[in-house]
């Protein structure tokens, strides 16, 4: 697909092995269409038989994912707006979480958000050592809701709270690696590449019978998740017309002028 101002989500697959590609201009964030187009490519690779493995990630060498469209956000004006902006992320995840197909996670540069929480439902994430993140909603007044479970179940409580309370503080690939966020870090993109191709081509010739029975057991637990994610987008799009919000948008806006 062609790189455009809106956007894209792509999908292709080759030697058993699916990967899915998404791309924003300003940072890779992700808007809503780009989100329900993310959730609907997951669920159409998971059906796909010609591949055996999914790998996700972002365009180009700058940011990973700069979590949810600023601009969406700012223009939040009723509760149900709210809900179905925070919804966008909690689609995915769980697309994601109930996919077939092992999905691996290539991480690159900067991760802000809801993009930590496509890394956390990634089964496996290979990262370069150059890569931070940041947990920011705290900061804008919101709070990691929507992101918790994901997090809360890859890292544990502690490591969670740390990023969630923390909001203003980038943490390296030292800490997320440590953590269990990722699950590997190379020192540069030849190296990822490598460790992503070798990888997915391990699991793309392994026993699909098997792969399948350790997706189940990996994410036992986690059928609350769909009632879950939607009350946490509740709250969220409560918190996101707060006063304090409001007033932390508008001294954005100044400020950006």
């Amino acid at each position: 697909m062609t790189k455009n101002e809106n956007g894209t989500v792509s999908y292709s697959s080759k030697n058993n092995i699916g990967t899915i590609e998404f791309f924003h201009p300003k940072g890779n964030s992700l808007p809503g269409s780009l989100l329900k187009k993310l959730a609907d490519t997951i669920e159409q690779a998971g059906k796909d038989d010609d591949n055996q493995v999914i790998v996700i990630r972002s365009a180009g060498d700058g940011a990973f994912c700069a979590g949810a469209s600023f601009d969406e956000l700012t223009a939040i004006s009723n509760l149900d707006e709210g809900k179905e902006f925070f919804m966008g992320f909690a689609n995915v995840f769980n697309a994601m979480r109930t996919c077939r197909k092992m999905i691996l996670c290539r991480v690159h540069g900067k991760t802000v958000g809801g993009g930590i929480g496509i890394i956390a439902v990634s089964d496996f994430a290979i990262a370069l050592r150059s890569s931070s993140i940041k947990l920011s909603e705290l900061s804008l007044g919101i709070g990691p809701f929507v992101v918790g479970p994901a997090l809360n179940r890859k890292l544990g409580v502690s490591s969670f709270s740390t990023l969630g309370l923390d909001a203003r503080s980038w943490y390296d690939s030292g800490w997320a690696l440590s953590s269990g966020l990722f699950s590997k870090v190379t020192d540069s993109v030849a190296e990822l590449d490598a460790e992503i191709k070798k990888l997915a081509s391990d699991l793309a010739s392994s026993n699909p019978d098997a792969l399948s029975h350790m997706k189940e057991i990996f994410w036992q637990g986690t059928g609350h998740w769909e009632s879950t994610l939607e009350q946490r987008a509740e709250i969220s799009g409560k918190l996101v017309l707060s006063k304090f919000t409001e007033e932390y948008i508008e001294n954005f806006k100044r400020k950006n002028k």
